[in-house]
């Protein structure tokens, strides 16, 4: 799979969409194949404060259980309501699941993330 040329990726294997000062965040397809068939997510309230590098919550495969963490720091806005009757999405759509929307805190630190070429030789190394 191709990753999209828009988002920002982290070694932690999440993904990230800044549009303006706020921020869509999800796992990668790398990640998604990593775990299997995902059954559940667990994803913090709105308004929690993230930290960049911080567990925000989990995501539960057949296989194992992840944590996932903030790309960014942030506060987060919305939680994605699909997910909570259909996290099979992050399997099918990885890329455009996204998880939570967060109000970013400092885009400052954007160029500390990956490009899709980066990360593909990350996952290719």
């Amino acid at each position: 799979m191709a990753y999209p040329a828009d988002l920002k990726y982290t070694k932690d294997h999440e993904w990230i969409r800044v549009s303006g000062e706020t921020a869509e965040i999800g796992i990668t397809d790398y990640a998604q194949q990593q775990l299997g068939d995902v059954v559940y997510v667990e994803l913090p309230e709105v308004g929690r404060q993230l930290t960049a590098g911080e567990s925000f919550g989990s995501i539960e495969s057949v296989k194992a259980v992840s944590e996932l963490f903030a790309p960014m720091s942030g506060q987060v806005i919305e939680v994605n309501p699909a997910l909570k009757d259909h996290p099979e999405a992050v399997n099918s759509q990885p890329h455009q699941s996204w998880m939570v929307k967060i109000k970013l805190s400092d885009s400052k630190t954007l160029g500390s993330l990956l490009d899709s070429a980066g990360y593909e030789q990350l996952i290719t190394a």
